[in-house]
């Protein structure tokens, strides 16, 4: 592979990677919890960071150096398991998608005046049109790259004129008002939000199909890896210090049913709106190629028909999520659910990575880091802590107190 071609892919990668997880839902989570949580917030996204860098390099080194996609490494841990695994990342997808359809479609009805069910049809029409390309993989890395950039510039100009206090959420990061156990819900999520369901492998599943893997290839996964949650981070901090700083501006006007929207245009009137329908609908356009594309991934070494027809398989992805969405619509607290359920989902798949990490079978006579591999079973700990957690407080809010106990001890016995 030239050169050239090699650093467009491992930036279409990072890019891949970090625009699936920058999406509608990822806005949506952000501008919820940072007007929840207020400057308290900045430590979530402390710790979520932190734990999606570790998440990602461990996943990403494994396939790189199995040369594997995620669930026929599942396959190998436990002969399976990898069609368990694929069966809830393609749902999770699925699920996420329909939110990634509808964010297109009000990002779009942002800018134009145009019914939303409309701009989804747009939108998921864009993202078919990837697809139909012979070389969809080199449509989908300049898509992401281009969109990831315009989507930073833009968030950054209204950042900028919000003026938040930077300093006080500094602080915050590390000491949070109200203390650590009051922000587990929004960690779960961020963290689910991030790197969870599918969104971890997307980036690791591109290089696979563009046949860059293999030990001797590392070093550029890495930076591949790196890059790919420092554009995250980045995009997260700036919306993040967009939001707080509105939330201090004296007269400013935020709709709890749509905190990230009217958060612009109180930061920016009439400019700042149409700047949040640009950044919506490009966070949702490139999720709904990145979430389609990662999916179908998962099921593609596992079904041979699909494998055969990946680029329609994916296609008709985007088309039913689509017609979902048009027909039952989508509330915005549909995106917070499914970054949660990601959260769960998050320790079972990082736990088969770090089981391959030290199976012979799978990653050869490639020694896996072991200060990576003991940060990513805390990360596992960590997660299936606050996933326990979360669903005791929901539980507890549907069934009562003494239900809730019940529900909560069964959940325990099965993941302890």
């Amino acid at each position: 592979m030239k050169k050239e071609n090699k650093l467009s892919v491992l930036l279409g990668a990072a890019f891949l990677m970090a625009t699936s997880a920058i999406g509608p839902g990822f806005m949506t989570q952000t501008a919820t919890f940072t007007q929840k949580h207020g400057a308290a917030f900045a430590c979530v996204i402390l710790i979520s960071i932190i734990a999606s860098y570790i998440t990602q390099l461990n996943v990403w080194r494994v396939i790189a150096v199995s040369k594997k996609r995620g669930q026929d490494i599942a396959n190998e841990v436990l002969p399976g398991l990898g069609y368990v695994i694929a069966f809830l990342v393609a749902l999770g997808g699925f699920a996420f998608n329909i939110g990634n359809v509808g964010g297109a479609g009000l990002g779009l009805q942002t800018i134009f005046g145009i019914d939303t069910r409309i701009g989804a049809a747009i939108g998921a029409a864009l993202g078919i049109f990837i697809f139909t390309s012979k070389s969809a993989g080199k449509a989908m890395d300049k898509l992401t790259q281009i969109l990831g950039a315009i989507m930073i510039v833009l968030i950054a100009v209204v950042a900028v004129k919000t003026k938040p206090p930077v300093g006080f959420a500094f602080k915050s990061a590390l000491a949070p008002e109200g203390g650590y156990l009051n922000l587990i819900p929004a960690t779960l999520t961020l963290i689910g939000g991030t790197v969870g369901g599918y969104i971890v492998f997307s980036g690791g599943h591109r290089l696979i199909d563009a046949g860059i893997s293999g030990e001797e290839n590392l070093k550029d996964v890495n930076q591949s890896a790196t890059l790919g949650i420092a554009v995250a981070l980045i995009v997260r901090i700036l919306l993040f210090l967009a939001i707080l700083g509105v939330m201090g501006m004296a007269g400013a006007q935020i709709d709890p049913e749509n905190i990230a929207a009217s958060s612009f245009k109180s930061a920016a009137g009439v400019f700042g709106e149409k700047v949040f329908g640009v950044v919506f609908s490009a966070a949702a356009l490139t999720s709904v190629v990145g979430c389609a594309y990662t999916s179908v991934s998962f099921l593609r070494t596992l079904f041979k028909f699909i494998d055969k027809n990946s680029n329609l398989v994916t296609i008709l992805f985007i088309v039913v999520s689509t017609i979902v969405y048009i027909f039952i619509g989508q509330p915005q607290t549909l995106l917070v659910v499914v970054g949660t359920l990601n959260g769960f989902i998050l320790p079972i798949t990082l736990a088969v990575i770090l089981v391959a990490a030290k199976n012979k079978k799978i990653i050869g006579t490639y020694k896996h880091n072991n200060v990576l591999y003991i940060l990513g079973w805390i990360v596992v700990i960590i997660t299936a802590y606050m996933g326990i957690k979360t669903a005791s407080g929901s539980i507890g809010k549907l069934l009562g107190t003494d239900s809730a106990m019940i529900v909560t001890n069964v959940i325990k016995s099965i993941l302890v």
